[in-house]
């Protein structure tokens, strides 16, 4: 399977956007090998007439209520932008679900479709049927839509604290605690055990730190579920689809062949734990050329070794972890990040490790802080494959 990897500046397509204040997305590269057709659709979960199909726990909102609830999509209200469209900061009722004044009611994230964007379309559609059916306190809420004439919207909960890429790479950002991303990563876990243990088997497909939001108590969901899928069932193995996600996120063996299994998302996985872990990101352009372009290839050498791994810690942690907390947690990394799926656990057991390594006696010296990290705006997403 031919494929390559675009250099980003040449790219400007960006169908990720995260919901919360002032998101302002960088241009993302995709891997594509197969044309959009060439994806089955979304066994038992997905259809292709959003209109007669969506779920009914969704409310389907009049486009002219969206056009109140973000006060006409003023540019004061615009949270973020990419290749597919816009997403809206809006106010509606608590319980009517109307409309509501600015500052008034419920705070909700309103994405708006591009009409010439397709992919986005079937992004769209993704996440209208995923998220309309699956609910868990780690996946972000979707609240409704709108399907009128060509117009395409969603409507999401609002995360008042962004998403986890800004709180771990943004400058002049408040490090966030050890005790804290241990909870991130936990809730993280919990929100894929989730998707994997559905009788569809769930696959998100797009695990990263941009794609991780934090609610006001810094608890962390999944969102972003448009290259979301199905995985295999019966004595299937794997399902063939055009290769999606993001570069440096997305696991090996699915880039190389297009076979995509829970396993990818546990490679995934390992990669936010890594970032959590040197707080750098999963890919860093602004390296000099012929030093490793991502943070797997970069921190193996290190890895292997429980005396070295502290030297990959984040510095920004002043020291304030267990050292064999850190530990541990890196070697779970590792295993996560095995190069043959075959090897790496299931996000249950990577769970159930987490789990037991956060609630031991030498978990970490220092108090959880999450009230004390003052409210961000968030940065630039990493790099996207088409």
């Amino acid at each position: 399977m031919g494929n390559c990897f675009r250099h980003p500046a040449k790219c400007a397509h960006a169908s990720s956007i995260n919901f919360f204040e002032s998101t302002k997305t960088s241009s993302n590269v995709k891997l594509d090998s197969k044309p959009p057709s060439e994806d089955k659709p979304l066994r038992g979960l997905i259809s292709t007439e959003v209109d007669t199909s969506v779920p009914n726990t969704l409310k389907s909102f009049a486009f002219i209520d969206l056009k109140n609830a973000t006060r006409n999509f003023k540019s004061d209200s615009l949270l973020g932008e990419g290749g597919f469209g816009w997403v809206f900061k809006g106010w509606i009722d608590e319980n009517t679900l109307a409309p509501a004044k600015r500052g008034t009611g419920t705070v909700v994230a309103v994405k708006r479709l591009k009409r010439e964007s397709f992919q986005g379309h079937k992004e769209w559609l993704a996440e209208v049927n995923y998220l309309g059916q699956l609910r868990h306190k780690n996946l972000v809420k979707l609240i409704g839509y709108c399907s009128e004439s060509d117009n395409r919207l969603l409507v999401y909960e609002y995360m008042p604290k962004g998403s986890l890429e800004n709180h771990l790479f943004r400058k002049g950002v408040q490090p966030i605690s050890w005790n804290l991303r241990m909870n991130i990563a936990i809730d993280v876990a919990r929100g894929l055990s989730f998707l994997h243990s559905l009788d569809a088997n769930v696959i998100y497909r797009d695990l990263k730190a941009s794609n991780i939001l934090l609610d006001s108590d810094f608890s962390a969901r999944l969102s972003d579920f448009g290259l979301a899928r199905d995985g295999p069932t019966g004595d299937n193995t794997h399902v063939s689809t055009r290769v999606v996600g993001t570069r440096g996120y997305a696991a090996p063996e699915y880039i190389a062949t297009g076979h995509l299994t829970p396993k990818s998302d546990v490679y995934s996985f390992g990669v936010v734990l890594l970032e959590l872990l040197c707080g750098r990101r999963a890919m860093d352009d602004e390296k000099a050329v012929g030093i490793e372009d991502t943070l797997v290839d970069w921190a193996k050498p290190f890895l292997s070794d429980a005396r070295r791994v502290l030297r990959i810690m984040d510095t920004r942690l002043g020291g304030q972890y267990s050292k064999k907390a850190a530990q541990a947690a890196a070697a779970l990394a590792v295993q996560c990040l095995h190069t043959d799926p075959k090897n790496r656990p299931l996000m249950v057991d990577v769970l159930a490790k987490l789990e037991q390594l956060h609630t031991s006696r030498d978990v970490s010296s220092t108090k959880d802080s999450r009230l004390n990290h003052a409210w961000v705006k968030h940065s630039n997403h990493p790099h996207r494959i088409i």
